[in-house]
């Protein structure tokens, strides 16, 4: 909800190269309102937004942690942990826990040689944090989609 209108929110990425420009984000509105439009999920007028989750993205699936190992992250859980629901620090990992329950090992910040191990189930909200590292990998991935486009591009024109 925003104020008194319904916000419908869509992060998405391409599988191929996790990438969602602005064009990706118009086509996948315009498909999805088709959709909606026909299949009238809500009952009130809402406003359909789409988004890349963007370089600060949250993290929502155990998979997250893994793709993002080495990264600067914050955590906030749905519980006190140590006296705190709030752990920052550089993601260190995804182990098997007793049950098959996987826990995200965080690398704690300003805590010499100290690693949370937390229950994944426990993680009310994660994001990645803007660092250097971090915009340069963006920038890789964009170069690395925009020289493949190219490529498919020319390929097209033989």
């Amino acid at each position: 909800m925003a104020g008194k209108r319904r916000t419908v929110q869509i992060m998405a990425e391409r599988k191929s190269d996790g990438l969602m420009g602005i064009e990706n984000c118009q086509s996948l509105s315009r498909e999805l309102s088709a959709i909606m439009e026909v299949e009238d999920p809500l009952d009130d007028a809402y406003v359909l937004e789409v988004s890349s989750p963007g370089i600060d993205r949250p993290l929502t699936d155990i998979k997250d942690f893994t793709a993002y190992e080495g990264y600067l992250a914050r955590l906030e859980l749905d519980r006190m942990v140590e006296g705190r629901k709030r752990f920052r620090g550089v993601l260190a990992g995804v182990e098997d826990g007793p049950n098959g329950q996987k826990s995200v090992d965080i690398n704690l910040d300003g805590e010499k040689d100290a690693t949370a191990s937390i229950p994944f189930d426990w993680i009310l909200e994660a994001k990645l944090l803007i660092t250097d590292e971090l915009v340069e990998e963006g920038q890789r991935k964009k170069e690395a989609a925009m020289v493949m486009t190219k490529a498919a591009a020319k390929d097209e024109e033989e």
